[in-house]
């Protein structure tokens, strides 16, 4: 594993050194987009819906939509100044009952690793945690965003786990916690006995992925049958083009189509020129005088 931060338990007047891992992962079985045809890979690129054009990542900001539609657009540098006291620390704010902690607050867990002066420490206060049945509530920043959390202690080692705040927790506004239903004694003692004969002690390893299994076996199929497709080297992208030219290309390209007529050579754009609208609105008026001398070219041709 690789830790992905590296901080400090603040526990009164001890300091004890730690690195964080990622305690889970997901097993899905990931896809690229492609086309269907080729097998080829469907890139997407970040455009502006303002001008229109391609935004490199170094340019994008993050933008906050007022009611109004107006957008409050902050920095880097505006995120910065922000007060995270417990930047780089795990302070611990007070110990409570694990069950008091309802799971609907729990979010991602993390494993806590102590450095090399650490060690000592971090054993002292995991195996003190560990006798006394509680666990810690703390206080932690990760990537710009403060979290309550908790610490406990699984297999020896310090789990991290963030919470979401009070204010995250959706409440269940349902219209039939609003009816009077009635449930009858003899169904409530049928359904106290099947939770009877069902209980069982839990053990993680009598499930699986079925569904994950099964997509995998046809992955396999398909490779054994050899329906795979090599997708061809992408090409580089050549200049954007402009829209207008496009436009008119592809009615001049329609017209060579119905009258029979040779292509034209190709010309330069004229692409980066100021004056971009008086362009635009001169090659408009071009394809609509060709588009009006189609039929006379035709009818000539009949002739």
């Amino acid at each position: 594993m690789r830790s992905i931060w590296k901080g400090a338990i603040s526990f009164g007047l001890v300091t004890i050194p730690v690195k964080l891992y990622s305690a889970t992962e997901q097993k899905d079985v990931s896809f690229h987009q492609v086309h269907r045809d080729d097998g080829g890979r469907i890139r997407y690129k970040r455009v502006c819906t303002v001008d229109g054009e391609e935004v490199p990542y170094a340019d994008i900001a993050k933008g906050y939509e007022l009611a109004t539609g107006e957008m409050v657009v902050l920095t880097d540098e505006d995120f910065e100044d922000l007060p995270l006291s417990t930047s780089r620390r795990i302070d611990v704010l007070q110990f409570t009952p694990a069950e008091q902690i309802d799971p609907i607050y729990f979010a991602k867990s993390y494993y806590l690793e102590p450095d090399a002066q650490g060690a000592k420490p971090y054993v002292l206060l995991r195996d003190a945690l560990e006798s006394s049945g509680q666990v810690a509530v703390v206080k932690v920043a990760l990537r710009q965003r403060e979290s309550l959390a908790t610490l406990r202690v699984r297999d020896g080692v310090f789990v991290l786990e963030t919470m979401l705040w009070p204010d995250e927790i959706r409440a269940p506004d349902f219209e039939f916690l609003e009816e009077d239903i009635e449930v009858r004694a003899q169904e409530l003692k049928m359904a106290e006995s099947l939770i009877t004969t069902m209980e069982s002690d839990f053990d993680p390893s009598e499930y699986h992925d079925t569904y994950r299994e099964a997509l995998q076996q046809v992955i396999e199929a398909k490779v054994a049958g050899k329906e795979v497709v090599t997708a061809r080297e992408e090409e580089e992208a050549g200049p954007a083009v402009d829209l207008m030219a496009a436009l008119r290309a592809s009615v001049e390209a329609a017209k060579r189509e119905r009258t029979g007529e040779p292509a034209k050579p190709k010309k330069a754009t004229g692409r980066g020129k100021s004056s971009k609208e008086a362009k635009e609105s001169k090659e408009a008026e071009e394809a609509e005088e060709e588009e009006k001398a189609a039929p006379k070219r035709k009818a000539r041709k009949s002739a």
